[in-house]
């Protein structure tokens, strides 16, 4: 395999920028005041002075940008779309605390923070912004798209509910297990959950 530059690990990734053709930039900004390493790529020809939609794209569960996220990126800024594509929170080449957590709120939140990104980037049509997910960044992008209304459009690839199987366990294996759960949280909770709130 050609040593590649940007990192990405996918068949035909790009290894370098050419001009009038498709590019990719590292850039980094902030979600809930974590560095978030981003790869934002440009059709070819691109040009600050014309218009172009945007779509965000979110890595599956265990992915980082350099894998399919990369490449479904990539492929969608030859079809001429403005694209990023980042590592989330506490994964990847972004910050954060513990490493390689996959926290549910943080993931919906930083694909609300790529399209932040993306209405800094001249030529974005900030009326023709959408968000595709990958597998386990499905369900975080789904809920993204429902509650940030700036998304026009939203796809998903190989979809995978990390909440269900959360909920549920692994193909539902764990629902005769829920009302344990739930009393033991309520017991957890009336033991420890008020005690720091309530002084006298």
């Amino acid at each position: 395999m050609i040593t590649n530059l940007f990192g990405l690990v996918y068949d035909q990734a790009l290894t370098e920028n050419k001009a009038g053709q498709v590019t990719v930039e590292t850039v980094h900004h902030q979600s809930n005041g974590i560095e978030i390493a981003a790869n934002l790529y440009k059709p070819a020809g691109y040009s600050a002075d014309k218009t172009y939609p945007a779509i965000t794209v979110a890595h599956p569960n265990g992915g980082v940008k350099e894998q399919v996220a990369g490449f479904f990126a990539q492929k969608l800024a030859e079809a001429g779309y403005i694209t990023i594509a980042a590592d989330a929170a506490h994964q990847g080449a972004s910050g954060g605390l513990p490493r390689n957590i996959d926290y549910p709120v943080n993931r919906v939140e930083d694909i609300r923070v790529m399209a932040d990104y993306l209405e800094t980037v001249a030529g974005v049509d900030k009326d023709r912004i959408g968000s595709l997910g990958i597998c386990g960044g499905d369900g975080y992008t789904i809920e993204a798209v429902k509650t940030d209304k700036r998304f026009k459009a939203v796809a998903t690839v190989s979809m995978f509910n990390s909440g269900r199987v959360r909920r549920n366990g692994f193909l539902d294996s764990q629902l005769h297990r829920i009302q344990d759960r739930l009393q033991a949280a309520a017991k957890a909770r009336s033991k420890y959950g008020q005690l720091a709130r309530w002084t006298t």
